[in-house]
């Protein structure tokens, strides 16, 4: 481009910034900001605590390997079926579950753990039906909640603690899902959140997963049976309530024993594998590995979640 030319393309130049609408701006690293994460969290469950197995040991390991991570979580999600099971098991045996886990606790960790109710941490042997501790009340003495269910808030956003787990009308244990009574409160909970708030909700079993279709259903005359104790039997009323407040983000669970996700009308559905594996019995259950997963949350509402393998 010769002298000439040059001038008279920087004078036009001038003129097009002079008459450009002011709202249109130069890119700066100030307009695009790298989103902040405001919390970490270690996402731990079906444990499934027992003295056999090597689980002590197991749970301990899993443990050592997320306090290790740079950075470092700053708090614990336990997602339920923490002790090996409480459902068909006497009094002092699920005491002695618990004070092994209260133990494997306080030696090896030293962070906060917030916790969510298993099925297996439901103590329901039909035996004992008398007992004050019978059903949910001995769990909610082991960790410390006055609840089943509950929310609170933490770094910006809006956490909901469900319970998942529901005795069946004929006073055997379990069937999944939240109740008439823990679904309004869900719903004045959500209303009452602000609608800019990011929300994430935690439950034992599924609300949604694709997990279910490979443990334990069966196909009869050409139809698929899935037990009502695998996935939430209300899921299509939860859905519709999330659909209703946009600023429902995810939703984490685990009790399947596998790792999926389920992206489904805005919402992201983490089912996050177990840190027992097989029960123990082996590191991996059909193809997921024994693990836990590594939620980030940001300020602007995004998050991440990954599923970590801790014997590596």
């Amino acid at each position: 481009m010769d002298r000439r030319r040059l001038i008279k393309s920087a004078g036009a130049a001038t003129l097009l910034n002079f008459f450009a609408p002011k709202n249109i701006f130069s890119a700066t690293a100030e307009n695009f900001q790298t989103p902040r994460r405001v919390l970490r969290i270690a996402h731990l469950t079906d444990i499934h605590l027992q003295k056999d197995k090597a689980a002590p040991e197991g749970l301990a390991k899993c443990l050592h390997h997320l306090q290790n991570l740079n950075p470092q979580p700053d708090i614990i999600f336990n997602g339920g079926d923490t002790i090996d099971d409480a459902l068909f098991n006497t009094k002092l045996n699920v005491k002695k579950q618990w004070d092994l886990f209260h133990a494997v606790v306080r030696n090896e960790c030293c962070l906060n753990i917030e916790h969510c109710i298993g099925n297996h941490d439901v103590w329901g042997l039909i035996t004992e039906k008398k007992d004050p501790l019978y059903g949910k009340k001995f769990a909610l003495e082991q960790m410390e909640l006055e609840n089943t269910y509950r929310s609170f808030d933490r770094a910006g956003w809006h956490f909901i603690i469900l319970d998942s787990t529901h005795e069946r009308k004929t006073g055997i244990w379990y069937t999944a899902k939240l109740g008439d009574k823990q679904v309004e409160w869900l719903q004045q909970d959500l209303e009452n959140t602000p609608a800019d708030k990011p929300v994430m909700i935690i439950s034992h079993i599924p609300i949604l997963s694709a997990s279910v279709f490979f443990d334990k259903t069966k196909v009869h005359n050409g139809n698929i049976n899935m037990a009502a104790s695998l996935m939430h039997t209300d899921y299509k009323k939860i859905i519709n309530l999330f659909s209703e407040h946009k600023n429902v983000k995810l939703c984490i669970s685990g009790h399947i024993h596998l790792a999926d996700h389920v992206q489904y009308n805005g919402v992201s559905y983490y089912c996050n594998g177990a840190v027992s594996g097989d029960w123990w019995n082996a590191p991996y259950y059909h193809e997921t590995k024994a693990g836990y997963a590594v939620i980030d949350l940001f300020d602007d509402g995004s998050f991440s979640n990954q599923y970590l393998d801790y014997s590596k």
